[in-house]
């Protein structure tokens, strides 16, 4: 196997096994991964419109309007006119929805401590970054991320 072969499945199965623990971490909580991610960036950004809040979603291509809607009836998200537009929606999350958050960034924070543990000593976790930047930077969910992080 190629290096640079071994790289992408690397890649692959560290976002698998990443996804299979955040979602074991999530059970809980009764929430998906992509549930998870909705109610971070909400925590981070909101008040958002629908499409505002896709455009800053990696775990959705497009419109996330059917996993808003299970979020709003499950009592996550609060849909409300926009004072400004009365034909605009805005999203926040509800009570709940902030008090799930706050245990969604606390699990995040758990898997941060299992990466940082997994580096090598003197591996550069920017170096890493840069890496990965770079290959999904002129792609959607690198243009999803870059809105994120206020990164050009």
């Amino acid at each position: 196997m190629q290096p640079v072969e071994e790289l992408r499945y690397l890649i692959l199965a560290a976002q698998r096994e990443g996804n299979r623990m955040l979602a074991e971490a999530l059970r809980p909580l009764n929430l998906t991964p992509s549930q998870a991610e909705v109610l971070r960036v909400m925590q981070d950004h909101q008040p958002l419109s629908l499409v505002a809040l896709g455009e800053l979603l990696i775990c959705e291509t497009g419109s996330p309007s059917r996993l808003v809607n299970g979020m709003v009836e499950a009592g996550l998200i609060e849909r409300a006119i926009a004072p400004a537009n009365r034909r605009m929606v805005t999203l926040t999350l509800s009570a709940q929805g902030r008090q799930k958050a706050e245990h969604v960034r606390s699990i995040e924070e758990s898997m941060y401590q299992v990466i940082l543990q997994s580096l090598p000593p003197g591996a550069s976790l920017t170096a890493l970054n840069d890496l990965l930047w770079n290959f999904i930077a002129d792609r959607p969910s690198g243009a999803a991320l870059a809105r994120r992080t206020n990164r050009s």
